[in-house]
């Protein structure tokens, strides 16, 4: 049976998408393909359930990368979740791989620069990206939107600003910490992220301990983050491998737990790939760890699939991505949020992380302030830390990750309303 007759609905909304031509290690279920949506075009991999006539529609999840990721850091979930019914879908974010930005004739604006204009990598715009995707699609609703990463943190607005329209999220790595406060000073106190003025308080304080300290966000918001880490002295493969390495269970440095508080003696316990040697660049942050232990990178990280993340990030550069930090760091993108503050997430929501995950607390009180208030239907059961599992918990540990995520969505009871 053609793709057209088995899901008439999407390919009737959705015949302007193309195959993408490019060398992507995917399995074949998995397709690479090119939308236009607002001002990108959005690149994104695509893995169909099996047809089947009597749903015509079937549930849409929505998979949403971090950094240094990619959609194909989704590759080894997206075919079982389509074989349990759901059309998955993966996305290059605005700023990364090749989903391209457009000027205002609908050519490539070229490449991503330090002085690009910021806003349209404010997280209001991000959320919008992802809102416009799904109209352009042919849904009026998701079965889910889950998000790694940075890529929590758009999911995370995702459903609290349109509940009607995503119906079911989870949180990966990162918690979600809701919208701002309206006064900066309540950050530290209601785990709100360490983002704005906050940050710059921390960036302050870190900066008087011995050694001298910084936070990585604040890094990753200097002119110098892009080149150091595009040009790194131990080489950009290594480069991208001594990362990954860093943040995984493989690391034996990485033994996480609740910090106290939010302050720069507790905050300078986290690995320096976080709270960073005010010296150093983050390849040398990440240097350190990779002098430690074993590495077993390749039973989950592969040289074709690492080779896959070099060959884009020597093509694209980091810039994209690291606008994003940029926003999160300066209060001016983020105040449009707090048309949010106080609101909550309404729907079903799950975190999923692992257990050797710094991420889970950097910011601390934000997975307290996750689950006990922003996300009003947070199931103990649904925060889960997968055992010996980093902070690339869907590339880590790909079959227990599906596992949950295809039990949550089962008691969710996630049906699509066809359209």
């Amino acid at each position: 049976m053609s793709l057209v007759s088995a899901f008439p609905r999407i390919s009737r909304r959705t015949i302007m998408a193309t195959t993408v031509n490019g060398n992507i290690p995917l399995p074949p279920a998995i397709t690479s393909n090119s939308i236009r949506v607002r001002d990108l075009d959005v690149h994104f991999l695509q893995a169909l359930p099996p047809p089947n006539p009597s749903i015509p529609q079937p549930p849409l999840v929505i998979l949403l990368h971090g950094f240094p990721e990619l959609a194909y850091s989704w590759r080894k979930v997206m075919v079982p979740l389509s074989e349990a019914g759901y059309n998955v879908v993966a996305l290059d974010q605005r700023g990364y791989g090749r989903t391209v930005m457009l000027d205002s004739s609908g050519t490539p604006s070229g490449p991503i620069n330090f002085s690009n204009d910021l806003a349209p990598f404010r997280m209001f715009n991000l959320v919008t990206d992802i809102v416009s995707f799904v109209s352009v699609m042919g849904y009026q609703s998701v079965a889910a939107v889950v998000g790694h990463d940075f890529g929590s943190m758009v999911a995370g607005y995702c459903a609290l600003i349109r509940p009607d329209l995503f119906r079911s999220l989870v949180v990966m790595s990162a918690p979600f910490p809701g919208a701002p406060p309206f006064h900066s000073s309540l950050s530290s106190r209601t785990g709100s992220s360490l983002v704005g003025p906050t940050a710059s308080l921390f960036t302050k304080q870190l900066a008087e301990l011995n050694p001298s300290r910084k936070h990585y966000t604040m890094y990753f918001s200097t002119p110098n983050a892009n080149p150091d880490m595009l040009q790194p002295p131990q080489g950009l493969r290594n480069f991208l491998s001594d990362y990954f390495y860093a943040k995984s269970a493989d690391w034996p440095g990485n033994n996480p737990h609740p910090l106290p508080s939010a302050s720069a003696l507790n905050l300078a316990t986290v690995p320096h790939y976080y709270i960073m040697l005010l010296e150093h660049s983050m390849p040398m942050a990440v240097m350190d760890a990779a002098s430690e232990g074993t590495r077993p990178l390749q039973e989950w990280l592969p040289d074709e699939d690492l080779s896959f993340y070099i060959s884009e990030y020597s093509r694209t550069g980091f810039q994209g991505g690291l606008n994003w930090y940029r926003c999160m760091t300066d209060a001016k993108w983020t105040a449009d949020m707090q048309a949010f503050t106080g609101k909550r997430v309404t729907v079903s929501a799950m975190f999923l992380s692992g257990d050797k995950d710094w991420g889970v607390y950097q910011s601390p009180g934000s997975l307290e302030r996750m689950k006990d208030y922003v996300c009003e239907s947070m199931d103990k059961e649904d925060v889960v830390l997968l055992p010996n599992t980093g902070h690339w918990v869907q590339q880590e540990q790909s079959e227990a990750v599906v596992n949950h995520l295809l039990r949550f969505l089962a008691k969710a009871k996630m049906i699509m309303i066809p359209i």
